[in-house]
């Protein structure tokens, strides 16, 4: 009997010291949990001809972050940025997903392009991660209802287009209009919506709208057709690479007429590729935001940190860094308490104050158009 309660005793101790253990573990994780980096994911082209979109995004991030982390982080949290390149291309941003959801990011900002975007967000949903773009602007990443784990920063190409297509025919006062695109997802995208809204107008002719070919070294063949075609405008839906090959064979072939493409377009890489030929081109893109004090003190730490002006999307990556990390402060790091904090908080922004609509587009953001006026791009309206 006495030998069974020695037993007894030693089992209840054991026992005793298992809890206590487990107790420990429990609370030591919960600590480390507590004070564990929150870790972001940053994907987008940071290489290859489309560097010059991913890059700006991936130092207004950095700079967004070091600014919370040196006031303590978020609820006591540093925010850890896993930097990311997916070039642009659909098959490698998959495999970059695929990546940071294995290191365990909290969210994403990016990605860039619409079709590496679409290519990923399917992926993130499963995994309830959100993804907050600042130049992903295919309108259909929104209005499906598809990604309700989706943000951006950007109007959509369909706003893009409207404003397009409404200087082509009531500023330029055109009537034969030619329409070409690279026939990826952002460049048809924003063809199509213009092919659309001049043929709903009603006082404009497409005369041709066709596809060319990304990467592709001559393009004299649909340049001839081009021509053949005696528009009064050429519209152009793709990004900067193409579009100084095309202006630049284009006015190598003595044609004058006017040239106008998108926010893939208005960037400096685009005058410095084409050089003289890039003098009068016009581009669609996110509105001047140097009235605004906030974006006047990211460019003035920009150039202080980095030696140079902020690029293209800068302003918009620097927006979604700053509503991403207001959302976490407020919502936690779970995909629903993101999810709501991003839809009912208006933050401030160098876009100006935003929230984002039940469909993830941010509100009071829009398009303007620019020319290239002596070797830069100037806003028109």
């Amino acid at each position: 009997m006495k030998s069974r309660n020695k037993k007894l005793v030693l089992a209840v101790a054991v026992m005793s010291v298992l809890a206590l253990m487990v107790l420990l573990t429990s609370a030591g994780q919960g600590e480390r949990a507590a004070t564990a980096p929150i870790r972001i994911g940053v994907a987008g082209p940071h290489s290859g001809d489309l560097a010059t979109f991913g890059l700006p995004t991936v130092n207004a991030s950095r700079m967004v972050a070091d600014r919370i982390n040196e006031a303590g982080g978020i609820n006591g949290r540093r925010i850890e940025l896993i930097v990311e390149d997916e070039l642009c291309q659909p098959e490698v941003a998959a495999n970059t997903a695929a990546k940071l959801i294995g290191d365990g990011v909290t969210a994403i900002i990016g990605h860039i392009c619409s079709g590496a975007t679409f290519a990923v967000l399917e992926t993130y949903l499963d995994s309830n991660l959100v993804s907050i773009s600042p130049s992903a602007t295919n309108p259909a990443l929104t209005q499906s209802g598809d990604f309700p784990n989706f943000f951006r920063t950007i109007a959509s190409d369909d706003a893009q287009a409207r404003l397009q297509v409404d200087f082509v025919l009531d500023t330029m006062d055109a009537r034969r209009i030619v329409i070409l695109h690279d026939r990826g997802d952002y460049g048809r995208g924003l063809a199509e919506f213009a092919r659309g809204f001049v043929e709903a107008d009603g006082r404009g002719q497409v005369v041709l709208f066709d596809g060319i070919t990304p990467g592709a070294v001559d393009y004299s063949a649909i340049i001839a057709r081009v021509e053949a075609a005696r528009p009064d405008v050429v519209m152009y839906g793709g990004y900067h690479p193409e579009a100084s090959r095309l202006i630049g064979q284009m006015r190598g072939r003595g044609m004058t007429v006017p040239f106008i493409s998108g926010d893939g377009v208005q960037d400096d890489a685009f005058i410095q590729t084409a050089g003289a030929a890039a003098e009068g081109v016009f581009a669609t893109g996110p509105m001047d935001t140097a009235d605004n004090p906030m974006a006047q003190d990211a460019t003035s730490r920009h150039r202080e940190r980095f030696g140079e002006d902020p690029g293209p999307f800068f302003m918009n990556g620097y927006a979604a860094a700053v509503a991403l990390f207001a959302a976490i402060e407020a919502g936690g790091t779970d995909y629903d308490g993101i999810r709501n904090a991003l839809r009912n908080n208006t933050v401030e922004t160098p876009l100006g104050p935003i929230r984002f609509d039940e469909r993830g587009d941010a509100m009071g953001v829009g398009f303007a158009v620019y020319q290239v006026q002596n070797g830069r791009y100037v806003e028109l309206r």
